[in-house]
């Protein structure tokens, strides 16, 4: 089979006839920026760092192709107490301004969390700013009679704090278990910890010792808390506000009218959400995401912070998902909640309670979604914008992930600079790139390998299938998640965070990582110069949602999960995604900002669309549906999938907005009606109904790109002279070898390898409507396909078939151990390619690093037109050296690459030097029970249950991972594939 290092190889053609009317094209890619390059969350433990580690590190990162860091202060570690620095304070100043000093002279970008842990919040967050959630109780009362029982609500007790198992301390230190500044006993897990009782805990939570050791999440203190609205409702249909006759104690001071009356009470209670994985100084209260003046008070303290400081160099803040709602029950009220409604509703919701609380009430669909699109607009004015502002002010952009607000989170990421995904879902990673697109982002991040796989099993080749997953959805700007600090004299493994894939020098494989950023560099730099080409905008019904009824009187919007089974919107979405449609999500706000050219839809961000797909909804805003309407009306075309929307949202002025919704349904009157389509005229543009999405955008002349047939998958963009540029990804684990139609037209074609970085002139064939072009990929290999309109004068792409001989390299390997530990292990020398582990000594099972296979190896017979040298079994990165050139890193999971003949002397030396994962030397260290896992809060949870070990990650159970050169390795002879 050809080899995806020999299929983008590019062969320079001397003296190649070229057509007159050949335009000539520089080869090459964009020269690499800073934001071409993947960036990496950088946690700092405890803040416990010195500018002399901060440098080291940040120019380990520099030489490894990282472009820039973003801080996010987290959790301390045992044993470093005195070394924990509290966010924002001065001297915590001092390190951060010496990060973007050095930042500054290696060229790399900084960003900066807006606080520690997640969400945003900590020990200056007092109750009065923090987040909220509602109670409500309803009594009786008949006419003539007072209420005998207080209006009093007394929260109960909760408490939740991680509970991650710890280490027991010792006073007494001794040489062997001294950890920095502390002591430690026998470094083994508490097997039944003391739980925190909320009892031992004073108010405020600030002023609790240790804070990192109890690692709080939520607390709701026993505590009266206070009454908002009291409103009592007849049977015959009034409304009082008692709310100002209640008196301090509780007591309703007010003799019920003639009637029976039921009284609702409103309490604001405190949600007890606290920051998550806070680092020191940054412990407490999440603020109150409804309020402006939370977050305003909230951002005061890095005002204050920032204050005769230069931080312009900052590239943005960042904000790590929403998460409030991440403990028990809902913060899902603000102290300003029913002023904000009146506000933007136009009517009182307390004359509504009933209603809004009582699931059975013929209104409550109606009054919960206007509450819950209040809600909505209070995190995007409220918090989004405003910080987006403030952050303009200190001449800094905000990064920004919106999932799980209860908002619609297309409008939360279009509000950004850079809206940032998090997740592997690809429906999920659109909502982030949709926004994006829709009003013309440059850039849109992910939070890249979370979680991959299990601690210390991810490979390079694991990373760069992942990043494949965000690229090929729409993301452009890859931030690893990523890399703690840790001192320079820490053993190893150093500090680590307990969500990561663990990319930072003390990693086996660090030493070949330059090989992924290249690729992502490569790929980034043309992903970050185009724009989306995209044929359709899928309409995103959440007022469906925010009309739904669920246990909470708040819901959460992630992507398109299970909320959205059965409908038309995510039977839509997938199909699409799953048949090679190029579209993206849009809201009723980006709708509202769009416009029709020439019968093409266009948004605010200028981005052009074939068509609006409107899935069934039940519910949407009349002044949505107005405006598609008026799209259409101005020659757009419409898609009603499964029908038009059924009823207009919410409450306020419904049966006006009926009477006008239902007059804009009765202009439409179907024009043509064939084959289950009905194509209704409306002004100069149209819309068409029907349940079959495939035959309703063929009638309109809507194509798929059909190589997903071929088990490839594609992000479609162009670039600024308009010429299209596909990322193509084999996501299958065959070869392809094949003709590949695209649906765009060309006259010639180049293709970009990112990760040999090879370039040239592709074969194509042209036909009535479409272009083809061959391809040549193996599992899980990418490329990009830059289309022009003419033919072109560049180097010719040559394409690569496998001849009948072969050669093995077989003999005696010199096997020499360089790098990394426990120890460097013995020189082997062996006939036999095997894995490390099984070498004869103690040490190789556990040794973790790289390993140098050398052999000696005459030149063969035959003279092919090019080699193919293919390693066979790799465990986990190669780079190959030929007679002491440099010749590639391998990554895998392909380990080949292509050789010039004219590199071959008649005695001729090999050197593949290979570099295994972090597991063995972790499995020795967890077996000689080795104190490594000290870190406050979660203390290093496992993915997996069966290694997990009372609460904590414990690998000392592991068989060696297989490592090192397997084999078989051969010279594979190539002859080129004619046209």
């Amino acid at each position: 089979m050809v080899c995806a290092r020999v299929i983008f190889l590019l062969w320079i053609v001397i003296g190649a006839a070229s057509c007159s009317k050949e335009v000539a094209v520089k080869p090459g890619w964009p020269t690499a920026t800073q934001e071409n390059k993947p960036w990496s969350r950088w946690w700092w433990e405890g803040n416990a760092l010195t500018k002399e580690g901060i440098t080291a590190e940040m120019e380990a990162y520099k030489k490894a192709g990282i472009g820039g860091l973003e801080i996010t202060p987290i959790y301390g570690v045992h044993g470093y107490e005195k070394h924990f620095i509290d966010f924002l304070s001065p001297q915590w100043m001092e390190l951060f301004l010496h990060t973007l000093k050095e930042a500054e002279r290696l060229d790399m970008g900084i960003d900066m969390a807006t606080g520690t842990g997640w969400p945003f919040g900590g020990p200056w967050v007092s109750d009065e700013y923090a987040c909220r959630n509602m109670y409500h109780q309803v009594y009786e009362v008949k006419g003539g009679q007072s209420l005998p029982e207080k209006i009093i609500y007394i929260q109960p007790p909760y408490l939740r704090a991680v509970g991650n198992q710890v280490y027991e301390f010792n006073d007494k230190p001794t040489p062997e278990n001294t950890i920095g500044q502390r002591s430690i006993k026998e470094p083994a897990p508490r097997i039944d910890p003391k739980k925190i009782d909320i009892k031992d805990l004073v108010q405020p939570i600030a002023a609790n010792k240790n804070l990192q050791a109890l690692a709080l999440d939520q607390v709701q203190f026993e505590r009266s808390i206070p009454l908002q609205v009291l409103m009592a409702y007849s049977d015959e249909g009034k409304s009082i506000d008692l709310t100002r006759q209640v008196d301090a104690n509780g007591k309703l001071n007010w003799t019920a009218p003639a009637g029976n009356w039921k009284l609702y009470a409103v309490f604001a209670g405190w949600h007890g959400k606290m920051v998550e994985r806070a680092g020191p100084g940054g412990e407490g209260n999440v603020i109150d995401h409804f309020s402006d003046a939370a977050l305003k008070h909230y951002l005061h303290r890095f005002d204050s912070a920032f204050k005769g400081h230069d931080i312009k160099s900052l590239r943005s803040f960042f904000n790590d998902s929403y998460e409030v709602d991440d403990a028990r029950g809902s913060a899902d009220y603000t102290y300003t909640l029913f002023e904000e409604f009146t506000k933007r509703r136009g009517y009182d919701l307390r004359e509504h309670l009933p209603e809004l609380f009582n699931k059975d009430h013929e209104d409550h669909k109606r009054i919960l979604c206007d509450y819950r699109e209040t809600v909505s607009e209070l995190v995007l004015n409220n918090f989004t914008l405003p910080w987006k502002a403030w952050a303009h002010q200190h001449g800094a952009l905000i990064r920004n992930q919106a999932h799980g607000s209860p908002s619609n989170i297309l409008d939360l990421y279009a509000a950004v600079d850079i809206p940032e995904i998090e997740g592997i879902e690809p429906l999920r990673i659109k909502m982030a790139s949709s926004a994006g697109n829709v009003t013309g982002k440059k850039l849109v991040s992910s939070e890249s390998a979370t979680w991959l796989n299990e601690h210390f099993e991810s490979n390079l080749s694991d990373i760069k299938i992942a990043v494949d997953r965000f690229l090929l959805n729409g993301v452009n700007h890859i931030v690893y998640h990523g890399t703690c600090y840790s001192p320079p004299n820490e053993p190893w493994p150093g500090w680590l965070f307990y969500a990561a894939v663990h990319m930072n020098p003390r990693n086996s494989l660090w030493h070949d990582t330059p090989a992924l950023n290249n690729y992502i560099t490569r790929c980034q730099s043309l992903l970050q110069s185009t724009r989306a080409d995209h044929d359709v905008l899928l309409y995103f019904p959440i007022y469906d949602r925010f009309s739904t009824p669920g246990k909470e009187m708040i819901e959460h919007f992630d992507g398109v999960g299970k909320q959205f089974e059965n409908t038309a919107f995510r039977d839509g979405a997938e199909y699409m995604q799953e048949n090679g449609y190029a579209f993206d999500f849009i809201s009723d706000k980006q709708i509202e900002n769009s416009t029709v050219e020439n019968g093409v839809i266009k948004t605010e961000g200028k981005a052009t669309y074939k068509t609006i797909v409107m899935p069934h909804s039940e519910y949407i805003p009349l002044w949505t549906f107005a405006k598609i309407i008026s799209l259409a009306e101005e020659g757009a075309t419409i898609v009603a999938y499964k029908g038009l929307p059924t009823a207009i949202a919410g409450y306020a002025d419904r049966t006006e907005k009926e009477n006008q919704f239902h007059g804009l349904i009765d202009r439409l009157k179907v024009a043509k009606s064939e084959s289950g389509v009905r194509e209704m005229q409306v002004g100069k543009g149209r819309i068409v109904v029907g349940d079959d999405l495939e035959q309703l955008l063929s009638f309109i002349k809507v194509q798929n790109e059909p190589m997903g047939e071929n088990g490839l998958q594609y992000q479609r963009k162009k670039d600024v002279d308009g010429n299209i540029v596909y990322f193509i990804s084999n996501n299958s684990e065959k070869t392809i070898n094949a003709w590949i139609p695209l649906q765009a037209k060309a006259g010639s074609i180049t293709l970009l390898d990112p990760m040999s970085g090879e370039v040239g002139k592709a074969r194509v064939k042209s036909e009535a409507q479409t272009t083809q072009v061959y391809l040549q990929l193996t599992a899980h290999q990418t490329i990009f396909v830059k289309l022009y309109p003419s033919s072109i004068d560049m180097p010719d792409f040559r394409y690569w078939q496998s001849s009948k001989d072969s050669v093995s390299l077989s003999g005696t390997w010199k096997v020499t151990f360089t790098q990394g530990g426990p120890s460097l292990p013995a020189v082997v020398q062996t006939d036999t390619l095997k894995s490390w582990t099984q070498f004869n000594g103690d040490i190789y099972p556990i040794f973790s690093g790289t390993a140098t296979y050398t052999l000696e190896f005459n030149k063969p017979a035959q003279q092919p037109q090019q080699w193919l040298l293919k390693l066979g079994k790799v465990k986990e990165t190669a780079a190959v050296y030929l007679n002491g050139n440099y010749i590639a890193t391998l990554i895998g999971p392909a380990y080949q690459v292509a050789i010039d003949p004219v590199m071959l002397q008649n005695k001729n030396i090999l050197e593949v030097r290979v570099s295994n994962l972090m597991a063995n030397r972790i499995a020795d260290l967890d077996k000689r029970k080795v104190f490594w896992k000290k870190f406050y809060n979660v203390n290093f949870p496992s993915r997996k249950a069966e290694n997990r070990v009372n609460g904590i990650f414990d690998a000392s159970h592991w068989k060696p991972h297989e490592s090192g050169l397997m084999g078989p390795v051969t010279l594979q002879a190539l002859v080129a594939q004619l046209p």
